[in-house]
């Protein structure tokens, strides 16, 4: 299989499905398209119809959209716990997963995914801090409902496709440092230091610079920046 994704500094809809697969170990082949070069757009297209990324390319199968790649791995490898195992447990993680993927609009607007920089804490707006509060709640409510007891640190025990879908949402938090009980500080740092996650990120600072994205810092005051290996 093929995983055709964007920069891993800042694609967090990429992050999704590469982090499920790498973490549960279901092989694959990685094709990284820089976004807002000159040839970006065509080079996309000829492996996803939506000429968005990222898309997984199995054969003849071709599958764009994050939590539509991550529902083809489940019934693809059923034995991989791509979902919790129970049903109640995967009626939540998928309403969850869901929730993340059409909602959160303020704190994704308002807060892109960097992997290079910290910046200041700031104040933000009602709608960001609704979000934050939200994504809490959730976390908190599948951490003590199905979490705890059962072997992981991850919202359901171990890791699955729910921890993947928030994935970018940890960076965030992380990225502009904002205000979160020690609960949800305890999950991030669970999520930051999952191997794959790892992985991941040091391939996101090894990015070339020519990739990088103008515009990701309007508004925003960098504290820290994390070594870039990239030329």
């Amino acid at each position: 299989m093929k995983l055709v994704i964007a920069n891993k500094l800042y694609s967090s809809w990429s992050m999704r499905p590469w982090l499920a697969m790498r973490a549960l170990g279901i092989p694959f082949e990685e094709v990284v398209i820089p976004l807002r070069q000159t040839d970006s757009g065509p080079r996309i297209l000829a492996h996803s119809p939506s000429g968005k990324v990222p898309a997984l390319i199995d054969g003849e199968i071709v599958v764009w959209e994050s939590l539509a790649i991550i529902e083809y791995l489940a019934e693809r490898f059923p034995d991989k716990g791509v979902w919790p195992k129970t049903s109640a447990a995967r009626a939540h993680a998928r309403a969850i997963s869901n929730e993340m993927h059409a909602g959160f609009m303020a704190l994704r607007q308002n807060c892109p995914m960097n992997l290079a920089k910290k910046f200041a804490s700031k104040a933000y707006g009602a709608d960001v801090m609704a979000n934050v509060a939200r994504i809490e709640a959730i976390w908190a409510e599948a951490r003590s409902r199905f979490g705890a007891g059962n072997g992981g640190p991850f919202l359901y025990g171990q890791f699955s496709a729910a921890d993947a879908m928030y994935a970018p949402v940890v960076t965030r938090f992380e990225t502009y440092q904002l205000p979160v009980s020690d609960a949800t500080r305890a999950y991030m740092i669970a999520v930051m230091d999952h191997p794959a996650f790892r992985a991941w990120r040091s391939d996101a600072l090894a990015e070339p610079r020519s990739w990088d994205l103008a515009g990701y810092e309007e508004g925003h005051v960098a504290v820290e920046a994390y070594p870039r290996t990239g030329a």
